[in-house]
């Protein structure tokens, strides 16, 4: 049986409780977001392969064709078209050599057909639609204007506070909440 160590246990009466680890010491953001960086770029990171994808399988290949997963040193890379498929089959060995090159360590490809999904151009009719039934934009009871602002609101908003939630908020940034000023607020016991 093992034994944990010193910092770990408390003693309660006759028996010995495990206690969690002491926390590691804060670090400073700009510390933090150095050492994300450092996993992000390392070697075993699909997100770095994604980054050199384009150097490493040059400009015809990177457009057609990306990384989808990297798992104990196979990487699994999917193209849009079966020609692109078969490119990929044809360069095998040169693609594994420029991986390898660059500081990935693979001990194999592998392809497969695979489609992207199709994204609506940015300012399109077809991105308004969908943006106008996203559920972040429809409230279960519609929408309507506010009373006070005439902003567009759900429903239930101005059913709930007889005005939108930037009206809400405004309100409440100047001493009201729920709806009693906090100058008649009831004194705290």
């Amino acid at each position: 049986m093992a034994i944990a160590p010193r910092n770990q246990t408390r003693r309660q009466g006759e028996v010995n409780l495990l206690v969690p680890p002491p926390r590691p010491p804060a670090q400073a953001l700009a510390g933090c977001l150095n050492q994300l960086q450092e996993q992000w770029q390392g070697e075993a990171s699909l997100a770095a392969l994604w980054q050199a994808w384009p150097k490493i399988a040059g400009p015809q290949l990177a457009l057609h064709c990306r990384p989808l997963r990297f798992h104990a040193g196979r990487l699994v890379v999917g193209a849009q078209h079966p020609q692109w498929l078969q490119a990929l089959r044809f360069n095998k060995h040169q693609l594994l050599g420029a991986l390898r090159g660059a500081g990935f360590a693979l001990k194999d490809l592998q392809f497969e057909q695979h489609s992207a999904p199709v994204l609506p151009n940015a300012g399109s009719a077809v991105e308004a639609e969908v943006w106008s039934h996203h559920p972040s934009r429809v409230d279960v009871f519609g929408m309507s204007p506010c009373p006070r602002c005439q902003r567009p609101s759900p429903t239930g908003e101005v059913q709930r506070w007889g005005h939108c939630s930037f009206c809400q908020r405004d309100q409440m940034d100047n001493g009201v909440a729920m709806g009693t000023p906090s100058s008649e607020a009831p004194p705290a016991q």
